[in-house]
């Protein structure tokens, strides 16, 4: 049976985090807010917590989760090479909503599915998930509602939709933005945005000039 914590109370948030952290390490899911909307995640390197994940959102290995991290460090011990302008970007908008797909350290063992070598990778600006993603490591996290559905906003709206497949909800309270973050692929000679979100393409022609899109 699935466990809520409402992360207002500094009490809660406690045993929460203990508890989500636990249930990470035994390849089991939990739901967790960010900075954008709520998340469903799991332990990035146990390929049945993986699919685990893909299976309760209905989604199949040819849409891989990203990867979110609670420190910049565990970031770049995931990424092979992100190009001339992966650290300037991570020093702009970091923690924050941008999504960045690099070449993964091919060393790594672990399934996230149909990558082709890469791995989308984010570190959000929210204390409960960076909390516990400086506990469990990387975590593969993907918004918390099946494909297709809205994502959502609120733990009552991720545990309406994923309900007893998940075993701990960290309650958050509504989050405060539900676009999503922005995707800028890093994998080629000049930076792709993949998805728009949070940060505008302006902003990030700020940082590194020309971005590439599919307008």
């Amino acid at each position: 049976m699935s466990r809520r914590f409402d992360c207002s109370d500094p009490e809660q948030r406690t045993v929460g985090l203990m508890e989500a952290a636990a249930a990470v390490r035994r390849g089991e899911l939990v739901v967790l807010p960010t900075d954008t909307v709520y998340g469903i995640g799991a332990d990035a390197f146990t390929p049945s917590a993986v699919t685990a994940l893909l299976d309760t959102k209905g989604r199949g290995r040819g849409m891989p989760p990203p990867v979110l991290v609670g420190t910049v460090r565990a970031a770049t011990a995931l990424i092979d090479d992100m190009g001339p302008y992966g650290q300037d970007l991570i020093d702009a908008f970091w923690p924050g909503p941008l999504t960045l797909v690099c070449k993964a350290n091919r060393a790594l063992s672990w399934d996230l599915g149909d990558t082709k070598g890469t791995v989308a990778v984010r570190m959000p600006l929210h204390p409960v998930a960076l909390d516990l993603l400086k506990e469990t490591g990387p975590m593969a996290v993907s918004s918390a509602n099946r494909s297709g559905a809205p994502a959502a906003t609120t733990v009552e709206e991720a545990e309406e939709q994923l309900g007893d497949t998940v075993e701990v909800y960290l309650d958050g309270g509504k989050t405060t933005d539900n676009t999503p973050s922005t995707i800028l692929d890093l994998t080629t000679a000049v930076p792709r945005m993949l998805r728009r979100g949070a940060i505008p393409i302006e902003k990030l022609r700020g940082i590194i000039g020309y971005v590439a899109t599919d307008d």
